[in-house]
């Protein structure tokens, strides 16, 4: 109760109650989107159908029309993560399955081993963002939480709660997978590795309990068919204002009309430059380098991912608030310019504050969103390399 009624003092000005508005957008956004019918709900009534297709042993990945729009492109354990909210009426399902979403994040923020101010500065920084994909009334802020939680746990050596984490967001939306990146800042790692395997192996049967044997490995197969579909459907640049490949190789075929440009390209120095920092073994037990890797590889699995859209983005300014929080301050021209451009590129370009044709035919033409992202993710890399990190969580020097 004391973090809920705590100021966060910014030099002279106090910005009260961030937790009550962070729940008090979520709360926005989705009574917005449940007032103007199912239809804009569209996504949840995929989630819905994934627990309800299941159940009746329906392939997982082919078009509803009659249900819904689109196709759904998560794991079959996604169903058994749906069922509680599925089974209930549909816009209570829907209300609490979008403020759940928050409270995971928001829970997870809380979780990680930072002061008052740098918890308060993540949730002032990501809120917008939260709230988008509110409106969506996606999963990204509960994948972004398991993430952020998976590394406590890992550090806080709750291997088998952290594996589980990563295990189970592996097999909804893929991006979990990052949590494996923590192996390195363990010290079981044994423990850790058996422990993934065995969820892995759970997760995996677990939808057999409302389905069967069959019917499940048929669905992974499918889920991987469906999504190597989705991946040449991301990189199509003849939809210029299309809503998808909202990353790094997206941005540099669209502004540079390269329509054959291949990930790899991209993904091999960004991987080189994920890599690299983990040559400094020296560093693994500093917790300024592990949360500013964990807040990096937040912002890898997005930037560099051709499924990135607007509403996952929700991961990647979560990184990106993280690292903030953790510069000394006060903050540099540099970090602060960076903090501009992505409140005015990444968090408010989808609002409406932002006007039409300069968000349609300049932000989203050219994937511009994922500039500021991109700008911090090489900073973070830069520190990474070149920064003696304290041995104690104290402010940064190089």
């Amino acid at each position: 109760m004391k973090l809920l009624l705590a100021d966060i003092r910014m030099g002279r000005f106090n910005i009260p109650l961030p937790a009550a508005i962070w729940f008090l957008l979520a709360t926005i956004a989705v009574s917005l989107e449940l007032s103007r019918g199912s239809g804009e709900i569209n996504n949840y009534l995929i989630f819905k159908g994934v627990f309800e297709h299941s159940l009746h042993q329906q392939p997982l990945y082919l078009n509803y029309p009659a249900e819904y729009h689109d196709t759904n492109h998560y794991g079959p354990v996604f169903s058994l993560l749906i069922a509680p909210f599925a089974l209930l009426p549909l816009y209570i399902g829907c209300f609490l399955w979008a403020i759940c979403n928050a409270w995971v994040l928001f829970y997870a923020i809380q979780k990680l081993r930072l002061n008052k101010w740098q918890q308060n500065m993540i949730l002032l920084i990501a809120a917008v963002e939260m709230m988008t994909a509110t409106h969506n009334v996606q999963f990204n802020p509960m994948l972004t939480g398991w993430i952020l939680l998976s590394y406590t746990c890992t550090v806080r050596k709750q291997t088998w709660l952290a594996t589980l984490l990563i295990a189970a967001g592996t097999l909804v939306k893929l991006y979990g997978i990052i949590g494996l990146a923590f192996f390195l800042f363990t010290e079981d790692k044994v423990k850790f590795a058996l422990s993934f395997i065995v969820w892995m192996i759970i997760l995996v049967a677990a939808p057999m309990i409302i389905s069967s044997p069959e019917f499940v490995l048929q669905s992974y197969a499918d889920w991987y068919h469906s999504l190597v579909e989705k991946n040449a459907s991301n990189i199509d640049i003849t939809v210029p204002n299309g809503m998808q490949d909202i990353s790094v190789a997206g941005m540099v075929r669209r502004i540079f009309g390269l329509a054959h440009l291949p990930n790899y390209v991209i993904t091999i120095p960004a991987g080189l430059g994920c890599l690299l920092p983990l040559l400094r073994l020296k560093q693994y037990q500093r917790p300024g380098f592990r949360l500013t890797y964990l807040a990096m590889m937040l912002v890898s699995v997005v930037i560099y991912s051709s499924s990135a859209e607007s509403p996952t983005y929700v991961i990647a300014v979560t990184g990106v608030a993280l690292w903030m929080s953790l510069q000394p301050r006060p903050w540099s021209p540099l970090l602060r310019s960076t903090l501009i451009l992505l409140f005015a590129l990444t968090i408010l370009s989808p609002t409406d504050l932002v006007p039409r044709n300069i968000r349609q035919d300049v932000v989203v033409r050219y994937a511009l969103k994922a500039l500021p992202c991109f700008i911090a993710w090489c900073l973070m890399v830069y520190q990474l390399l070149r920064y003696d990190f304290p041995l104690e969580q104290k402010p940064l020097h190089e």
